[in-house]
């Protein structure tokens, strides 16, 4: 997003420094007694692109009056009894983290703050409950300074726009995935081709995170998100695209290879993926549709008596010239993102824009139920061993392993920041004994304070920016923020100075506890509730009646695979294999839209063996285990053989060509080491008629 360490890190930096700066000077002039929660939120809040900031702000304002009035409301009927007062507190950051689980956009963050506001604001005032609406009052009064003077400053100096990097972002993925399609043509084709393709989902998903972010757009007329919505909807047929037809390719030289023609088609092709960022939008059609029309003449008359040589070449054709117009497609969209009009720059652009709606996410249900369990156990637990320990800060600890566990609930690894976490706050607690008694006993005022505090703000700020030092620079960052540091007077007090901050590093200590033992296999249970969701939505699918939606099919399964990569990773586990296979579940799906679609226009006799095959696929789903996925019974194979002599021989051309697409790749899919239909169960193409 920034160049390491260049000009735009720094000019990061500088402006979190000014806003946090600005964050405490307003706080103090207008009689806060703790502006460091104003200089925490300024820096909790900065995004080095201005409608990330905003966006961000505007969630977390919402999140922090939520959590305040929850606090007004939990605290007076319940002061007088610690136990329900503890599973209140507890059952609503419980509910927060749930609802932020299944939301799974930045606006989840205003379900997580609302959460954990109520913790920041709740656990302090037990005490002094009489108080309970003042403090939540001053809370929310400094948290907003902060978050306003983030927003001023990041999104109206020198804004970097999110429109700008989305549509950077856009064109460096349409050129890989150019570049992939591109080499799956070829018969050898790199492994390396193929993982590389797999990044698309990854893409796609960064695509749809960052269009949350548009509408606060504050740099230029922001792209619409349904422009976005229907560039990713092309963008996901791509990776199955790409994949069957360079299946259909290696089958096709297995077979003998294809005529001449199509192996000429094949390098046009690859020289129009390759020119395609130079084209203009009336010759880019203008060649697909020519490349597309070859398709089309070079496609086989496939029915009773058609080959296996026959059928694939029909499916490696058909899924080429789709590939060829999601690609031209993609490529207008590009062009109307960057349209500065809502005008559609063609009337193909008008046809893929009508009806977008949202992009259907996984929701992980299990997972948010074990998040939120999670957080309420932290929290039950910590507050029954502080009311026992009769430790006074005691509450810190146990508010911040609540916050932490909120925070880092939805993280695939939430052990790794924790500890970085960890280590960054016992550097800054270090680092706030030198300044707080030995540099600012010798301050005097505001401007001094200022003074003395950037060179580290502004160093901490660039490594913000860092993939290698963040995790320790933000942590750090807060850590600074202390009320020994950031006060309206010199506080000093070293004894209160180093019990807080024990408290702080006992509190990530626990939370560190609690998440491995509550946790322990998360990871691995993440991934089996994943993988299994996918089998479950392929037998669900498979007995359906109605029309399919393929579209929402394909985006819940390519947001499936972009979050089991890194989850396989944090597992240890290679990604290879269990990729291959929900990409390979991908394409089933769709080869059973395909088969369903096709069923609804046939009468019950004629569907019959379409339906034996998808009712079969269905059993097969469904009795999938993930630790021991069994391979698909042999009879399946043999319906699927069945349907497909079926269908070749039913006397509507169009069913033969629908139902033998749809059939070979699902016999390609399930069954990719089969051997290639016999002879006798096909009767060969010389004895058809001519």
């Amino acid at each position: 997003m920034t160049t390491r360490f260049g000009l735009d890190t720094a000019l990061f930096s500088v402006k979190a420094y000014a806003a946090a700066i600005l964050a405490v000077y307003i706080a103090l002039s207008i009689g806060l007694d703790r502006p460091y929660w104003a200089f925490l939120t300024s820096y909790i809040v900065a995004q080095p692109l201005a409608g990330a900031v905003v966006s961000k702000a505007v969630f977390r304002v919402m999140g922090t009056f939520v959590g305040a009035a929850v606090a007004v409301i939990m605290v007076p009927p319940l002061v007088h009894a610690p136990e329900l007062l503890t599973l209140a507190i507890g059952s609503w950051l419980a509910i927060c983290v749930f609802i932020s689980l299944l939301d799974r956009t930045p606006r989840a963050y205003a379900s997580v703050l609302a959460g954990y506001t109520a913790v920041l604001i709740v656990l302090p005032s037990v005490d002094t409950p009489q108080l309970i609406f003042t403090t939540a009052a001053l809370r929310v009064q400094e948290i907003t300074i902060g978050i306003l003077c983030g927003s001023f400053v990041h999104a109206l100096v020198l804004p970097q726009s999110v429109s700008a990097f989305l549509l950077h972002r856009v064109s460096t993925i349409l050129a890989d995935a150019e570049r992939w399609s591109g080499d799956s043509l070829h018969i050898e084709v790199d492994p390396a081709v193929d993982r590389e393709r797999r990044r698309l989902a990854l893409d796609v998903t960064e695509l749809h995170q960052l269009s949350i972010h548009l509408p606060y757009e504050s740099t230029r007329i922001a792209p619409r998100i349904r422009t976005v919505r229907a560039l990713q909807d092309q963008l996901s047929l791509i990776m199955p695209l790409g994949a069957a037809v360079a299946d259909r390719i290696a089958q096709l030289h297995e077979s003998g290879g294809g005529p001449v023609e199509v192996a000429t088609l094949l390098a046009d092709t690859r020289d129009w993926f390759s020119r395609l960022d130079s084209m203009d939008i009336a010759r880019r059609s203008e060649e697909a549709e020519a490349l597309r029309a070859r398709c089309a003449a070079l496609e086989p008359q496939v029915g009773e008596g058609a080959s296996w040589h026959d059928l694939i070449l029909l499916s490696l054709l058909s899924r080429l010239a789709t590939l060829i117009g999601a690609h031209r497609d993609c490529r207008d969209l590009a062009e109307q993102l960057a349209s500065p009009t809502t005008r559609p720059v063609s009337g193909r652009t008008a046809a893929l824009l009508e009806g977008r709606r949202g992009r259907e996410l996984h929701l992980d249900f299990g997972g948010a139920i074990r998040g939120a369990l999670s957080a309420f156990i932290t929290i039950v637990v910590g507050c029954v061993m502080w009311i026992y320990s009769g430790w006074h800060d005691g509450g810190t600890a146990i508010m911040l392993a609540g916050v932490f566990t909120a925070l880092f609930a939805s993280a695939p690894d939430p052990l790794a920041p924790l500890r970085s976490f960890f280590v960054g706050t016992f550097i800054a607690t270090l680092l706030g004994m030198l300044y707080g008694f030995v540099i600012l006993p010798r301050l005097d005022g505001y401007l001094e304070f200022a003074a003395a505090m950037a060179p580290m703000l502004l160093i901490l700020g660039m490594l913000m920016q860092s993939p290698r030092f963040g995790g320790i620079a933000v942590p750090l960052l807060l850590g600074l923020g202390t009320p020994v540091l950031v006060a309206d007077r010199y506080v000093g007090g070293f004894a209160g100075y180093m019990n807080g901050s024990l408290a702080q590093l006992t509190g990530i200590l626990y939370a560190i506890v609690m998440i491995r033992l509550l946790s322990s296999t998360g990871a691995e249970g993440a991934i089996r509730r994943t993988l299994r969701a996918g089998w479950m939505d392929i037998a669900e699918r498979s007995n359906l009646m109605a029309p399919p939606d393929v579209r929402a099919w394909i985006n819940r399964m390519l947001d499936r695979i972009a979050q089991l990569a890194p989850r396989l990773a944090m597992a240890g586990r290679s990604p290879g294999k269990p990729l291959y296979d929900a990409l390979r579940d991908l394409r089933t799906g769709i080869a059973i839209g395909e088969l369903r679609e096709l069923r609804l226009g046939m009468s019950p006799e004629r569907s019959a063996p379409l339906t034996a095959v998808l009712r079969r696929v269905g059993e097969y789903y469904r009795s999938l285990v993930p630790d021991r996925p069994a391979p698909a019974d042999p009879e399946l194979l043999h319906d699927i053989d069945l349907a497909l002599d079926a269908v070749l021989r039913d006397k509507d051309r169009e069913v033969s060509r629908a139902g033998a697409l749809g059939l070979v790749s699902l016999r390609r899919n399930i069954f990719p080491d089969a051997a290639p239909i016999a002879a006798s169960t096909i009767t060969p193409a010389s004895q058809v008629p001519a």
